[in-house]
């Protein structure tokens, strides 16, 4: 298996990075955490105009044919400048069910205007009631007479208060947790019945819940087949789960890095605290985690590039080791670093928190060590 990234992979890396270092500071990420929206719209649209937006699509829907591997270089990257702009929300999310699932037109209307930066988009899959289990879908949508009417609610819309098209799992037959009978639909915001509560959470991102209420859509909204919408959402979900796996890593090596360079310059006892023992062992074991986490990263991207049983497997793997690798390695930034490892001021704690609200997405380190347990053959 070769792990090294070809040319162009390499040059999207080095191209996200120069980015960061020469414009997007994290005082500058602090004004735009802190701005109406979230976000920076004009950071947004440069992304846009320098093609990270359409890296995972295919050649055909308007993208790059990018895959797993490129999906970790740019979220690596996105995680190292700590960047709030809502890549995830929707070119990995929306984005994902929309390449999957979308027929042409939905794919002109919306896919193309994800892509370019023209549309803000998400996904509302996270069910109050139903923990991490993506099939346990209680909204509801029933035909009438040639729309659809939705009734339920979602929990966490990440880029909920900025998104103008919401794609929403409904369950159309079955019921409790079964795969099948979801069915996906492409929602305006603005639409009558659809209310969005957006709140800032607490990693300097922003989310929403919102409520379905007698929702009517056209049948042109329904996303794919009629009860069959799981498979993409499934899928999309996996990809999800690998992004902020890779975005970790990012902030992971970022800590390690910053907590290396503060032990150098910190004077205890008239010497650089760097020269004790017992925190250079500590350092050690920070960076080792890092290795272990981007190896297994590397590993679970190349997997799920290939396909196959091996996939899920290598998707529950690597969330686990990031969920504990990366509380390991926050903590000892954070204590290393003291007091001023919580303040405000500080990158170090923003860093810490984005790491512990990725812990909680897409299922905790437990829920995915269960998982793991579960496949395995007696």
């Amino acid at each position: 298996m070769d792990l090294s990234f070809n040319e162009v992979q390499t040059m999207l890396a080095d191209s996200i990075e120069k980015f960061i270092a020469n414009d997007y500071d994290f005082d500058t990420r602090q004004k735009y955490a802190g701005s109406a929206v979230g976000y920076s719209p004009e950071v947004w649209q440069t992304f846009a105009e320098l093609g990270w937006t359409a890296v995972n699509f295919s050649e055909e829907d308007g993208g790059f044919d990018g895959g797993p591997v490129d999906l970790i270089i740019v979220m690596e990257q996105l995680g190292r400048g700590l960047v709030v702009e809502p890549y995830l929300a929707n070119v990995v999310l929306a984005g994902g069910v929309l390449k999957r699932a979308a027929n042409q037109a939905q794919k002109e209307q919306w896919l193309q205007a994800v892509i370019g930066g023209e549309l803000q988009a998400t996904l509302a899959f996270v069910e109050p009631s139903a923990g991490y289990d993506i099939e346990n879908v209680a909204t509801t949508a029933v035909r009438d007479g040639d729309s659809w009417k939705l009734n339920g609610h979602k929990g966490y819309v990440l880029n909920g208060g900025s998104a103008e098209l919401i794609v929403v799992p409904a369950r159309t037959s079955g019921g409790g947790s079964d795969s099948s009978g979801i069915s996906l639909f492409g929602i305006d915001a603005k639409t009558v019945g659809l209310s969005v509560r957006d709140y800032a959470s607490i990693d300097g991102q922003r989310a929403a819940e919102v409520s379905l209420s007698n929702v009517v859509v056209d049948a042109e909204r329904l996303i794919g087949n009629v009860d069959e919408g799981f498979e993409a959402l499934s899928d999309t979900i996996a990809d999800a789960t690998l992004a902020v796996c890779a975005e970790a890593v990012g902030i992971m090596t970022l800590l390690t890095e910053k907590t290396v360079e503060y032990s150098k310059n910190r004077v205890q006892f008239g010497v650089p605290i760097s020269s004790f023992q017992a925190l250079q062992h500590r350092m050690v074991e920070m960076y080792t985690a890092c290795e272990q986490s981007r190896s297994l990263l590397m590993w679970a991207a190349m997997t799920m590039a290939d396909g196959g049983a091996g996939a899920t497997q290598a998707m529950h793997s690597i969330k686990y080791q990031v969920g504990v690798a990366g509380k390991r390695v926050g903590e000892e930034a954070v204590q290393i670093h003291g007091g001023m490892g919580v303040t405000w001021e500080l990158d170090v704690a923003h860093l810490f928190k984005r790491l512990t609200a990725i812990g909680l997405l897409f299922g905790g380190a437990d829920w995915h060590l269960d998982r793991l347990a579960a496949r395995r053959e007696p």
